[in-house]
This record gives structure tokens, C-alpha cells and sequence, in this order.
């Protein structure tokens, strides 16, 4: 059941501070809050510009791919610090446990990794980029 004082103390959390996100998860709840950006410039906004769907598939990619998508919302980073080799890199056999990658959150580093043995098939995230909660961020070929 959905407690409405929680909600509102993790919305008081966010006021006073940078953070624009916040996932909370406890017993299998999970809520997400954001914070929306306000602009404050008088001109008008641009008429969004409609986004076409990208092009179905011709081919069908008939590997076992596991997309390891990311379980909080961060800062994604492939190495440990900025002069350390990347985590994994496309074509690396790897095995259950495998650290992957690091996800900043709240200044806390947190390592994800491999769920199944594999392949890095890609890395479908740019380094230091913001991810949210689902976010793809590796394709691995189960083996």
C-alpha cells in the first residue's frame, strides 16, 4: 500500500539540493520522483518537431542477447577512475559476476554486474552519461 507521507517526504528530500531524480524501492515498491527543469526565458518555445519511429529490422539477429539494462538512475562510467582500462570492452568473454560498469548515484559508486557467462556484444552508453532506471546498457551474448 502506498503511504502519501512517503511521497511527500521524498519530494521534501529533493528540495534544497541538485538532485532531480529519485528512485526509492522497499519491499517490492517502487516510486520514482522528479524533479521537472523550469525555464525562465520570456521567448516563446519552438513547436516540438515530430520524431518518426526508427526503421523496423530487415534482418533478425537470431543470438541469445541479453540486454543489461541499468537498475538506478546515475552516472555511467566503464572504468573505476579516468586513467583505468574499461571495465569490458566489445568482443571480452565474460563470466557471471563480471563487474561491467559503475553507476554514480547520490555520490555512491555502484558496480553492476553480469548476470549471465558471455560476450560484450556493445556498449550502448557513452561514458560519464546520465542513465535512468531500464536504460539499456550492454548487449551480451549468453554462451
Amino acid at each position: 500500500m502506498m503511504d502519501i507521507n512517503l511521497i511527500k517526504e521524498l519530494i521534501e528530500t529533493l528540495k534544497g539540493t541538485d538532485v532531480t531524480e529519485l528512485l526509492y524501492e522497499c519491499n517490492g515498491l517502487k516510486i520514482m520522483v522528479r524533479r521537472a527543469e523550469v525555464t525562465l526565458d520570456k521567448e516563446p518555445a519552438p513547436s516540438p518537431t515530430p520524431v518518426s519511429a526508427p526503421p523496423e529490422p530487415v534482418a533478425v539477429d537470431k543470438r541469445n542477447l541479453i540486454t543489461v539494462k541499468s537498475p538506478i538512475v546515475g552516472t555511467f562510467y566503464r572504468s573505476a577512475s579516468p586513467e583505468s582500462r574499461s571495465f569490458v570492452e566489445v568482443g571480452d568473454r565474460i563470466k557471471k559476476g563480471h563487474v561491467l560498469c559503475i553507476i554514480e548515484a547520490m555520490k555512491l559508486m555502484n558496480e553492476i554486474e553480469s548476470e549471465v557467462d558471455g560476450v560484450v556484444v556493445d556498449v550502448l552508453v557513452e561514458n560519464t552519461t546520465a542513465v535512468e532506471y531500464g536504460e539499456p546498457l550492454f548487449l551480451i551474448e549468453s554462451v
